[in-house]
């Protein structure tokens, strides 16, 4: 089996580099200077009692650090769990509840602490939980790499659900050089040329697992920022794009969102020059067809081809990807009967004259991957019928840690269920929406995304900001509301007439008004760490406000 640390440390690549430090103090990593790094701290683990199966936790924000840290560990023979960063407004006697709870649930016995968390360190000497700072940590080199199977556990990733009750998706080294391979595949990335460029966060699968251990493994030229460097100023995404010839990048939809409104209005000599991207990889969360259109629109100007747009669908229970749509082919969207879709869970070609809905083609799976929909009788569904999506291969994790012990993902002949609606029009997927987020109402099934989207096109509504979420869930009078941001917020008037203008909006885009349209000031809707809206979280507030 090829493996993490023996990819990483061959002869490919080791002149290719992380660039770090943007936009004040940019510098150059070669990879090879990464790994002999990562060799010293090893020895440094290992001499901390670090073993095969030892399960390590990191907490950093630098990205060079994290990089030398976790390859650290694979050579130590260890895994690696990302912890979740707290931010300058958390209550950080919460986060240390919350972060014991995950260092129970993986068994960690050690925390790697780098910069700006250092200063956490503190916080777990009080709670008695080990950890060694990453700055000046090393040892005598390591020598031969700690021998591990396919079946070993290289990655927990937690998942983006409650930290009260936390959950690790146990992601073993034959799964992730499975999953990277078979998305080096479909990109077709030349590990010689290409140059990606990212400021996804590392504690989230797309960060970790695409942009940096996937490049780190292979060789490829990376330029890395946080997340904080891009929402301090998002147009430094196409800067960096410019600067380093980047050609191939990806991100959750809002992002597209929210550089698509920059773009449109920055000048035409702005010096922007898109022209190198061949990939702007689209997933992590609902696809925004008209989103993505303003962004493809608006980078127009400055040299981006729509057919850059990868749109993609994947989970940290696949490693990360599932399916990448073909290269080279752009956003396709795949236009159906919204009757058809809502009554009869078919997904048909609409008619002239008759209502729709869209949805962006996700592509086909991966190597390695196979999918599958599956009816509520559990029968194996056909093209276009909607149910389901279930998937299995070499890619899907075995199983969760939990606070209740070891869960499995799969079932006896290995498919995991995904939780998401969706169908297969030929061999490229299809994804409707969550089955626990649909709304049913007089027997139609509503999707919360259509509602969003409608939402979203309302003058006021911050971009991405917008989500709807199900009152009196699996009753006969079940409901829905509509939670939005605005600057509007506070302003009585405006307030009223943004909810006037979104339950219309909603109203003609589904046929269903919103029981209640909840304005909130910018910043308020709950959000994973990642960034993904929380729409079960949203209800809750909501519930209890309409009930006050």
């Amino acid at each position: 089996m090829d493996t993490l640390v023996g990819t990483a440390t061959g002869p490919a690549g080791r002149d290719r580099a992380i660039v770090t430090g943007e936009p004040a103090e940019p510098v150059r990593t070669p990879w090879a200077e990464v790994h002999d790094r990562a060799r010293r701290i090893a020895g440094a683990l290992a001499e901390q009692g670090v073993r095969p199966g030892s399960a390590v936790a990191v907490l950093a924000a630098a990205p060079l650090a994290i990089a030398s840290a976790a390859q650290a560990t694979w050579l130590a023979g260890g895994s690696v769990t990302m912890l979740h960063q707290p931010t300058p407004r958390t209550d950080l006697a919460t986060w240390a509840a919350d972060t014991l709870r995950v260092l129970g649930v993986i068994g960690a016995k050690l925390v790697l602490l780098g910069s700006p968390f250092d200063e956490l360190a503190n916080v777990l000497d009080e709670h008695g939980i080990a950890y060694r700072l990453l700055d000046g940590l090393a040892g005598e080199p390591i020598g031969a790499p700690a021998e591990v199977g396919e079946d070993d556990v290289a990655l927990l990733q937690l998942t983006s659900g409650s930290t009260a009750e936390p959950k690790a998706v146990r992601i073993t080294h034959g799964n992730l050089m499975a999953n990277m391979t078979g998305m080096l595949d479909a990109a077709k990335l030349d590990t010689g040329r290409d140059v990606m460029v990212s400021w996804l966060p590392l504690f989230h699968d797309m960060g970790m697992v695409g942009f940096l251990t996937l490049p780190m493994t292979f060789g490829v030229e990376l330029v890395k920022v946080t997340p904080a460097d891009f929402l301090r100023g998002p147009l430094l995404w196409p800067e960096l794009i410019t600067k380093y010839r980047g050609s191939a990048t990806a991100a959750p939809n809002f992002a597209y969102a929210i550089v698509g409104k920059r773009l449109a209005r920055a000048d035409a000599d702005a010096g922007y020059d898109l022209s190198s991207l061949r990939i702007a990889l689209n997933g992590a969360e609902p696809i925004d067809p008209d989103a993505v259109a303003a962004f493809t629109e608006a980078g127009a100007r400055f040299g981006l081809r729509p057919e850059a747009v990868m749109c993609a669908y994947g989970m940290a229970e696949a490693t990360l990807g599932v399916t990448f749509a073909p290269l080279g082919s752009g956003m396709v969207i795949d236009v159906i009967d919204a009757e058809e879709l809502e009554l009869r869970r078919r997904a048909m070609p609409a008619a002239e004259g008759r209502a729709t809905r869209a949805f962006p083609l996700l592509g086909r799976p991966l190597n390695g991957i196979e999918v599958r929909v599956v009816g509520e009788d559990g029968r194996v569904l056909g093209d276009r019928e909607v149910g389901r999506l279930a998937l299995r291969g070499s890619s899907v994790s075995p199983g969760y840690l939990t606070v209740d012990g070891p869960v499995p993902t799969r079932d006896a002949e290995g498919w995991l269920d995904t939780g998401d609606l969706g169908y297969l029009v030929g061999d490229q997927v299809v994804v409707c929406g969550r089955i626990k987020d649909v709304i049913i109402m007089g027997g139609r099934n509503i999707y919360p995304t259509d509602i969003e989207r409608a939402a979203c096109s309302v003058a006021g509504v911050r971009a991405g900001n917008a989500v709807a979420v199900r009152l009196d869930a699996g009753t006969r009078r079940e409901r829905f509301a509509v939670v939005v941001e605005s600057g509007s917020a506070g302003d009585e008037a405006a307030e009223a007439e943004l909810r006037r203008a979104v339950a219309a909006r909603v109203m003609d885009a589904v046929e269903v008004r919103p029981a209640a349209v909840v304005v909130l000031p910018p910043g308020s809707l709950p959000k994973t760490p990642s960034g993904k809206l929380r729409r079960a979280a949203a209800g809750e507030r909501v519930a209890a406000q309409l009930a006050g």
